[in-house]
């Protein structure tokens, strides 16, 4: 259920809304938008009535959510959700980029990436420290050392760090380095994680899952929301299917349908989506086409010796190429680009 409010409703209006919610063994939520505030409950609610709300002072409108996902639903918040980095943002009519290596490799590799990516404008840099891997004899990641390494680089490049949590031991000190907390796709139904990783109310970028659907893309999704945190990038990275010729199947009709169903932004990841690099500028193209508010690209100076994925990588000159190509693009999608 949806309380719809004017943005100026008096505060003790909203809290005495938020307490009969609460009196009903439900759970509110306040969602803020450009011209509406809303107040979405959760739990219990088939045995709630509109009429419960409709007289209280400073309600607009009562609407029943039908969507078994409903904070992140369009039903819940009609407009986009912006998330907001000082001057740049994620979401609405701006499309960003989010590129960098695989993993931290080493200081002067990762440096080096990071600089060139600085050089070419992007703000938002990636990097795994802690590295889920198929095998357990292949490269896992510097763990605490790679961390050390990215809070360096944001200090002295001023780069945003976005770097992948792999369990709640792990949590804090990713919070503490990074601006915007990866959840990889292994871990997308991890409830307790996505619950947890909601509460410190820092960008999520949630990863679609190799065998999840769209709606249980949007379930996981609701489990963040529902910690009142709404900073939530979700990514399209590639399912899988019966075809063998790439590394997965990027689903890109998943990016218009998110779109129509959610206000959170939607990113793909065409790096992993189809896993060979020669094909990633198409398919990162061909997203933003479809609606994507952003990419994630994998880049590294020297993909032939990459300690993992390195197959799917661009060179830092080839993504130079990309992001001309996207500058020549963002026009024609109404989208501002900003580099």
């Amino acid at each position: 259920m949806l309380i719809v409010l004017n943005l100026d409703a008096p505060r003790n209006d909203i809290e005495n809304i938020k307490s009969k919610i609460k009196e009903l063994n439900c759970i509110p939520h306040e969602i803020p938008g450009s011209t509406k505030l809303a107040i979405g409950i959760t739990g219990d609610t088939h045995l709630l009535k509109e009429e419960d709300f409709q007289l209280m002072p400073s309600v607009l409108e009562v609407v029943r959510v039908t969507k078994k996902f409903k904070l992140v639903s369009r039903e819940m918040k009609a407009e986009d959700t912006i998330i907001k980095f000082d001057d740049d943002l994620i979401g609405g009519k701006s499309l960003q980029i989010i590129a960098g290596p695989c993993s931290v490799e080493s200081y002067n590799q990762t440096f080096e990436i990071a600089h060139e990516l600085k050089e070419m404008g992007i703000i938002f840099f990636r990097a795994g420290a802690f590295k889920p891997r198929s095998s357990p004899y292949t490269f896992q990641g510097l763990k605490e050392k790679g961390l050390e390494i990215l809070a360096d680089i944001k200090s002295k490049l001023s780069l945003k760090i976005v770097t992948e949590v792999m369990n709640s031991n792990t949590l804090p000190s990713i919070a503490e380095v990074a601006d915007i907390i990866q959840i990889g796709a292994r871990n997308m139904q991890n409830y307790s994680l996505l619950e947890e990783a909601g509460s410190l109310h820092k960008p999520i970028f949630l990863k679609r899952g190799m065998s999840a659907t769209v709606e249980d893309l949007l379930l996981s999704a609701e489990y963040i929301a529902a910690q009142n945190n709404f900073n939530i990038i979700l990514c399209e990275r590639g399912i899988r299917t019966f075809e063998i010729s790439t590394r997965n199947t990027l689903d890109l009709n998943a990016v218009p349908v998110l779109k129509q169903l959610t206000h959170l932004s939607v990113f793909v990841d065409p790096s992993h989506g189809v896993g060979i690099w020669d094909k990633v500028s198409p398919m990162a193209l061909a997203a933003i086409s479809c609606g994507a508010d952003g990419l994630m690209v994998e880049v590294h100076n020297d993909p032939a010796n990459a300690l993992s994925d390195g197959y799917q990588s661009l060179t830092p000159k080839t993504f130079k190429k990309l992001l001309n190509k996207i500058s020549q693009l963002a026009p024609i999608v109404e989208k501002d680009f900003n580099l």
